[in-house]
């Protein structure tokens, strides 16, 4: 058997062709993160007048702090409950859509619509849903009996930003499921239907496991969404409030850098917060991926 080797006619295209590459990653990831790294050994005052090596301080002070153990288990509770609402709610979705035959495009041009918004105007938008004086949300919970307040229920806030920020990704999983169910064959279905296989048993036993390479991947992209490009949603809503209910770890980054002047512990924190997205993806890939089938 014969392999096809590509071959370039110079010897500096396949480097040229990779260098934009290459420069993007090292301008807006390598040199951040090694910038985050430096910085968090260190010590500076709020105007950046002296500075001090401390080594791993930062880090020590930091695991010592109530309120940062706080915004890692606001972290993780907040990134659950985005990444299994958004990944459940486009599954269900896309399932729908795929089994319209004339309105399916239209279905889908209106369900991707959402995901060209910014995550501000998202938090902004589902704030004055939920807003309790003027939202139509805690107007309907009122009759039910429920005061909703998200101003003062840190439960309350928490629901609130979940549902933002899972309502802006839901379009980009909608796609993926809806790619991944169209690349199904009709005949694995169909001979399923004919063995007397019913609705739920056909998507369980044959849908869902053909989709776990889709899943699996956008259980990847959520986490590290739910992780990082949630800050907008954060700011526009609650401002990590009330109580700290929502301070998720990367507001606690800009809170603490920006708002605080603490350079050197929120240099600590981005690289922490780095650390653990990259751990779990490791994670996911070592032990998730076992269950994919290709």
């Amino acid at each position: 058997m014969q392999t096809k080797r590509m071959t370039f006619p110079g010897r500096w295209l396949p480097y040229a062709l990779l260098a934009p590459q290459i420069i993007i990653t090292l301008i807006f990831f390598i040199w951040p993160a090694s910038q985050a790294l430096y910085q968090s050994l260190l010590r500076e005052d709020a105007f950046g007048l002296s500075t001090t090596f401390v080594g791993l301080a930062n880090f020590s002070r930091l695991f010592a702090d109530a309120y940062y153990l706080n915004s890692l288990s606001v972290t993780a509770v907040f990134a659950i409950g985005t990444t299994l609402l958004s990944m459940s709610a486009a599954l269900l979705l896309a399932v729908t859509v795929n089994r319209m035959l004339r309105s399916r495009d239209g279905y889908t041009t209106l369900l991707v619509w959402p995901y060209a918004i910014a995550p501000a105007i998202a938090g902004v938008l589902w704030w004055f849903i939920f807003n309790p004086s003027i939202g139509i949300v805690p107007y309907v919970l009122d009759m039910l009996g429920y005061r909703w307040n998200h101003r003062t229920s840190g439960a309350d806030a928490m629901i609130l930003v979940i549902i933002a920020a899972a309502w802006k990704q839901i379009a980009y999983n909608f796609l993926f499921f809806l790619a991944g169910l169209q690349s199904i064959p009709q005949s694995l279905i169909e001979a399923a239907a004919i063995d007397g296989a019913g609705p739920a048993k056909r998507f369980w036993t044959i849908v869902f496991p053909l989709l776990t390479p889709t899943t699996f991947f956008l259980l990847v992209v959520n986490v590290v969404y739910a992780m990082f490009d949630t800050f907008g949603v954060i700011h526009a809503t609650t401002q990590g409030g009330p109580a700290q209910a929502t301070n998720i770890l990367v507001y606690k980054v800009y809170a603490d850098g920006f708002v605080g002047m603490n350079i050197g512990s929120s240099a600590a924190q981005s690289v922490i917060l780095m650390a653990i997205v990259i751990a779990l993806t490791v994670i996911q890939f070592r032990f998730i991926e076992r269950r994919v089938n290709y």
